[in-house]
């Protein structure tokens, strides 16, 4: 029987901690998920905080925005995430000093809560994260744009993207299948994507500049974007893009040209008052 007694040591240690049948589930359950956040595991803390996102109550967002300032990365990132999951709109003043964070990741997850309370400052960094550059002194801080001008860094940044990062959502399994042949595509083109319902002029002129962007995925970003702005001084630029040599831009820069052309000023409704004009021939005034 020695022989198996490490491996019984081994199994007591994995397994999960075993809570008093008599406490009631929800009980329980808080118990798991207060011990789960607080474990020694980043892995195991970050998945209590992950779950987090399922609860919408005051106890739960405590929780969240304490799991902000996690020494571990991927903790903090659930947590922005759990946030925005629960609509925390009271933690914006915490997700706003995420956005500070030394991992870019990070300060990506907290920008896309952000981007669902409607918060301008989630802007700012999807207008840094398309151009590289800031527009104000919100946004993405100096260390975070170099990030931007380091290719590794950034290829990098969109394979953790696509593997583990939720914030991205549709673009998270794109971003799989390209990274390995589109470095960071899918990240840029995202920014693009939430660019559009900006209402800052600079927004709409970032998307006019990144119409003839090298990769094809952000300029398709680039074309729905304008589209959903609706703006018609956009048109003329969109209307480059029908001779573009990528089919899908093509597609879209025609369906945009049409809805933006759409968008005239309306014409002066005709006066009601009778205007005189030239005598016809033969008739005297």
């Amino acid at each position: 029987m020695v022989l198996f007694r490490p491996m019984l040591v081994l199994l007591f240690l994995a397994a999960p901690a075993v809570w008093p049948a008599k406490l009631p589930p929800a009980e329980q359950a808080w118990a798991m998920l207060k011990d789960g956040a607080a474990d020694k595991s980043p892995i195991r803390r970050a998945k209590a905080v992950h779950s987090l996102g399922l609860l919408k109550d005051r106890q739960a967002q405590g929780m969240a925005e304490k799991a902000l300032g996690d020494t571990d990365k991927q903790v903090r990132i659930e947590a922005a995430i759990a946030l925005g999951e629960m609509n925390a709109r009271t933690a914006r003043p915490k997700l706003h000093a995420c956005l500070n964070d030394q991992q870019i990741q990070v300060v990506l997850a907290c920008t896309n809560s952000l981007y669902r309370f409607k918060d301008p400052i989630a802007y700012d960094v999807y207008y840094a994260l398309l151009t590289g550059d800031r527009r104000s002194s919100n946004g993405l801080v100096q260390s975070q744009l170099d990030i931007l001008h380091d290719r590794k860094q950034l290829e990098k940044m969109a394979f953790e993207t696509g593997i583990g990062f939720v914030p991205f959502g549709g673009m998270g399994l794109q971003a799989i299948r390209t990274v390995a042949h589109d470095d960071v595509s899918p990240v840029r083109a995202l920014a693009a994507q939430r660019l559009a319902t900006d209402p800052d002029p600079k927004s709409g002129k970032a998307l006019s500049d990144y119409v003839f962007d090298k990769k094809n995925k952000v300029r398709e970003a680039v074309v729905e974007a304008i589209a959903k702005r609706n703006d018609p001084a956009l048109l003329k630029t969109v209307t480059t893009l029908l001779y573009d040599d990528n089919e899908s831009v093509r597609f879209d820069a025609a369906a945009t040209v049409i809805s933006l052309s759409r968008r005239r000023a309306p014409r002066a409704k005709p006066s009601t008052v009778p205007q005189a004009g030239p005598a016809a021939p033969g008739v005297s005034k």
